[in-house]
């Protein structure tokens, strides 16, 4: 998995490519952890993520409740987007 984190002044964005599953997990978390005590909302752009496991939907949920809801996910594919539907997450994150 490749992971891009650009900054426009408090917001971070987060692109993902490739497979978030139980091996690409912990980078995914390392990152979030690695972000300034500044950073009021976070993105992540799924426009390039091709398969997300437990794992991955676990960081996820992880960091939006880092961020107090201040989050969204976009360009979310149809079968990514399912399972973010099966599990209930669609619920309470914001989908662009």
């Amino acid at each position: 998995m490749k992971i891009t984190k650009t900054m426009n002044g408090n917001e971070a964005t987060i692109a993902l490519e490739g497979w978030l599953d139980t091996q690409a997990a912990p980078e995914l978390h390392a990152e979030l952890e690695s972000l300034e005590d500044d950073v009021s909302e976070l993105v992540f752009d799924f426009g390039a993520l091709e398969y997300i496991s437990s794992s991955g939907v676990r960081e996820v949920v992880s960091a939006y409740k880092k961020m107090n809801g201040a989050f969204t996910v976009k360009n979310v594919s149809t079968g990514i987007m399912n399972i973010f539907k099966a599990t209930g997450i669609d619920k309470k994150i914001r989908f662009e």
